[in-house]
């Protein structure tokens, strides 16, 4: 008799079930694909420390020059977005390091790291969405880098 779920039948279809169930939370987990970048200014009242803001790379391939280049203007322009939002801006000057600098040197190493390990995305990859800029999308031409 040709039984739909006898024995043998039965322990493939859970192996197979164990298998796919193991696999898919690997395949389906998200990738976290955003650097933070994080502005800080001295001269901020005590209820104000720091801004930050994510930067995702989920449309970019850190594996091509261009990809890379786009990343790192996203997070210039995000940290001159937020120390202006900070108070601070083109005409201040100070000893210590401004904090659009420190704010781009902080992300940009982390970045180094990004970099380093990207293996190029393939010909299956599909580009996550398009990431929206914080900063007026007029910023992009004005300060080219």
């Amino acid at each position: 008799m040709n039984n739909l779920f006898s024995p043998r039948k039965l322990g493939w279809l859970v192996a197979g079930t164990a298998f796919m169930a193991a696999a898919t939370p690997a395949m389906a987990q998200p990738v976290n694909e955003e650097i933070v970048v994080q502005g800080r200014y001295g001269t901020l009242p005590d209820s104000v420390q720091s801004l930050s803001q994510p930067v995702s790379y989920a449309d970019l391939d850190l594996s091509t020059v261009s990809g890379r280049a786009e990343l790192r203007h996203r997070v210039r322009l995000t940290a001159r977005y937020l120390c202006e939002k900070l108070g601070e801006n083109d005409s201040s000057s100070s000893v210590t390091p401004s904090c659009r600098d420190a704010a781009s040197r902080d992300a940009l190493s982390r970045i180094g790291t990004l970099e380093a390990n990207a293996a190029p995305r393939g010909t299956t990859w599909v580009a996550g969405p398009a990431w929206s800029a914080p900063y007026p999308s007029a910023w992009i031409s004005k300060y080219p880098d």
